[in-house]
């Protein structure tokens, strides 16, 4: 089946470059260019990943962090950044945001078609109701239901980013066992983990800002220093 992505704002003619390449990957791109036109992307069928192509420079970054949190309050769809911003403070709240990747703008092509090919491999496995996983996983107020794709804690729905889910899936499905930073990685991301400490570091902490009572002292989503994580 043709799988479908939608390239936002397009500063670096991204969606020019990427075109060729996706479609010889059975990938069709489509260019948005204007927020009104964003609006409507909760309502296109089959949509399968969204690259956001913006140009967030020292005064103007935060309506791209704010643009990533809108998209977030929608939808579980993959998201990646393509910015010529280097800041590492700035990748590392657009993470924090709900940003699946963050590439540069000098990426090449290949690389960042790789990266998209990977987020939709996963993402169409996580919404494909058919699926060979249909679990539901539970520990005190905590559960995963892997069959609808929701979390809730003591009964109240909350909403992770797609990555977030399959990280807190991954360690609730290996409750008890502490994972380096690297091993969960390897797991979510399906790629080699090189320096990857704090990227993993953002999506713990957001997840535990929304499945924890307090945050600083968690209850399910544990740290063993030097070690790694684990849910139990």
């Amino acid at each position: 089946m043709r799988k479908n992505i939608l390239v936002y704002n397009n500063c670096s003619n991204m969606a020019e470059m990427l075109s060729p390449f996706c479609a010889g990957e059975g990938i069709s791109v489509q260019k948005w260019a204007t927020a009104k036109e964003m609006e409507q992307f909760p309502k296109l069928p089959e949509l399968h990943l969204i690259l956001l192509d913006i140009f967030m420079d020292e005064e103007n970054w935060e309506s791209g962090i704010e643009l990533i949190r809108q998209i977030r309050t929608k939808s579980r769809i993959p998201i990646i950044i393509v910015s010529d911003q280097k800041a590492e403070i700035i990748k590392i709240m657009a993470l924090d945001a709900g940003a699946d990747d963050f590439v540069s703008t000098e990426t090449n092509p290949l690389e960042i078609l790789a990266r998209i090919k990977s987020r939709i491999r996963r993402y169409t496995q996580m919404t494909d109701v058919s699926g060979n996983i249909k679990r539901i996983y539970r520990t005190d107020g905590l559960e995963v239901d892997d069959i609808r794709r929701r979390v809730t804690v003591n009964n109240r729905e909350v909403h992770l980013t797609s990555t977030e889910y399959k990280i807190l899936r991954f360690l609730i499905n290996e409750k008890g066992k502490v994972h380096s930073g690297g091993e969960i990685y390897n797991a979510v991301w399906g790629a080699r983990p090189i320096g990857v400490d704090n990227t993993i570091a953002v999506h713990i902490r957001h997840i535990r800002e929304k499945i924890e009572d307090n945050p600083k002292k968690p209850h399910y989503l544990k740290v063993e220093w030097g070690k790694g994580y684990m849910v139990g």
